[in-house]
């Protein structure tokens, strides 16, 4: 599973039968389950004040849906390092000693999470320790580090970070491109661990530390969702600084993230870090979060992991006893070895032809309806299944997730419809679309070939051209989605539009980037016809 993806979601869907959900719950034989489970239920719940439904977490450790649960030794230290007064630079060398000292690195940083983490030591390995230079970032005019080499594979969308510093990203596809990319400009070498550790990869660590160590070039390891190894295995195989989320698998503050490795490297870090003013000002770590990364650290090496994947297997041996009882559906646990997202994983599927549902449209009814629960979907090969991630899950929600999910599943549903009237309306041509972000507007170009239903053609966006696909839904309405790719990163729009004459107009789902508005106008180019002659040879004149 690759680190952080996102919950995703088409469309917010009624509360279905959430009062009778409710009901059935609070109901349970086992009150202490239900105690357990906090205060979801509570109507007081601090975001229920401000109209705002908790979600349980069955998903894993997304910071789109608060990334983990603080423990108790974390809020503790937390609560009792915002009554004091510190100097952050004293704060920070006792701090990262301490941390060195746990965790066996040469040296440690606290960051404002793992991105914040991966920009500071970006700085860090552009400058070098020298103010000069870093208040200038991100003009690198002048500075002999201004390039990061990156392999294809680790292209994603928190190497931003990085270029947020202003160097040059090089994309090398082969590790002989690396070897040659690799100068008196390298400021770095960045690797993504869940990438560089996939069977047949050759950018593995050991590969990689083998031609970056003789030239001197520091190679950063992106470990964001994995879980601490004491000692590190990144910095054993021969990284120079590893950077992990302290609000994931470590379950330390939110805001915060642990990076390891070597002192002079992580020094000129903090340096660019707040309260400094330069580049890294804006990622403020408070002393809260410092000393609670700190206890998060300490309560990692004393906690019973192999105590906590048993009990996250009885989770999950709960939710699949209920949900199996089910004639035709079928239930399997993936005990996941790699360090990324470790925890045990249910996969749930059946037949969508019976049930009349999809693991997509499970994942969205429980996800918007009460009590909200966000797990993921796994639909292929004609069989609908969802899979439910155990590493967040607290103490009763088992109960609560197998109750709602066989609710689902037993609730009697007509046959979907598979066939529709083929719209007579023709939608094929050229559209100019006005598109009206949060705070700007764009023109953008719909070229459109319809088929039936069915729609192709392309989208001529503020930057790039990318296919499009939809389908005409009816005479009056329409779907379609186009996604722009960039390396490591992408925006996907989908379209849901009514049709009116020769105007379409509707809504833009972006994921995270929220939604748009827009509205298209059938269009056509004025273009003079003209000869065209084709040169017998090389030109003759430029």
């Amino acid at each position: 599973m690759k680190r952080r993806n996102i919950l995703k979601g088409l469309s917010l869907l009624p509360f279905a039968g959430a009062a009778t959900a409710f009901k059935s719950y609070a109901a349970a034989d086992d009150k202490n389950i239900i105690g357990a489970a906090g205060d979801f239920f509570d109507e007081q719940n601090i975001f229920r004040t401000i109209g705002v439904e908790p979600i349980i977490n069955c998903r894993g450790t997304f910071t789109i849906i608060g990334g983990s649960i603080e423990r108790p030794e974390v809020r503790a230290a937390m609560e009792a390092a915002s009554k004091n007064f510190i100097q952050y630079d004293e704060l920070a060398d006792g701090i990262h000693k301490r941390l060195a000292e746990i965790t066996g690195a040469e040296w440690a940083l606290v960051s404002a999470g793992c991105a914040a983490g991966l920009k500071h030591v970006t700085a860090a390995c552009v400058t070098g320790g020298n103010p000069e230079k870093l208040t200038r970032i991100p003009n690198l005019e002048g500075f002999d580090k201004t390039e990061v080499v990156i392999p294809s594979s680790s292209r994603n969308v928190y190497d931003h970070a990085i270029r947020n510093i202003g160097v040059r990203v090089i994309t090398v596809d082969t590790l002989a491109q690396m070897e040659a990319a690799l100068n008196e400009r390298t400021a770095m070498i960045y690797l993504m661990a869940f990438d560089e550790a996939q069977p047949g990869n050759e950018f593995t660590l050991e590969n990689v530390s083998k031609i970056a160590r003789p030239k001197n070039i520091p190679v950063l390891i992106d470990a964001a969702a994995e879980v601490l190894t004491i000692p590190n295995v990144h910095l054993q195989k021969g990284a120079d600084i590893v950077a992990y989320s302290g609000g994931k698998a470590i379950c330390g503050p939110q805001c915060a993230g642990l990076v390891l490795g070597k002192k002079n490297i992580l020094m000129s870090a903090w340096q660019a870090s707040s309260p400094h003013h330069g580049p890294g000002r804006d990622n403020k770590v408070g002393r809260e979060e410092m000393m609670g990364m700190l206890a998060a650290v300490e309560a990692w090496t004393k906690r019973d992991h192999a105590a906590e994947w048993k009990t996250w297997l009885g989770y999950l041996d709960n939710i699949s006893k209920k949900l199996t009882a089910i004639p035709g559906v079928t239930a399997s646990v993936f005990e996941p070895t790699e360090l990324s997202n470790r925890s045990p994983v249910l996969n749930v599927s059946w037949d969508p032809a019976k049930f009349n549902i999809t693991g997509a449209e499970m994942a969205e009814l429980v996800g918007r309806s009460k009590p909200r629960i966000a797990i993921g979907s796994d639909d292929k090969d004609g069989q609908a299944a969802i899979d439910i991630t155990t590493g967040q899950m607290q103490p009763g929600n088992d109960v609560i997730v197998a109750n709602r999910l066989y609710e689902v599943l037993t609730a009697k549903r007509s046959p979907k419809v598979t066939t529709m009237a083929v719209p007579t309306v023709n939608l094929s041509g050229s559209w100019e679309a006005t598109i009206q972000f949060f705070s700007s507007t764009s023109k953008h170009m719909l070229f459109i070939e319809q088929d039936g239903k069915w729609i192709k053609g392309a989208h001529k966006g503020d930057f790039t051209v990318r296919e499009l696909t939809g389908e005409v839904e009816s005479n009056t309405s329409v779907k379609m989605r186009s996604t722009e790719r960039r390396p490591g990163d992408s925006v996907t729009f989908i379209f849901t539009g009514n049709i009116s004459t020769d105007t379409i107009s509707g809504s833009i789902y972006m994921g995270e980037y929220r939604t748009a508005t827009f509205t298209a106008k059938r269009t056509s180019y004025k273009i003079t016809p003209g000869s065209i002659t084709v040169p017998g040879g090389p030109p003759l004149a430029t």
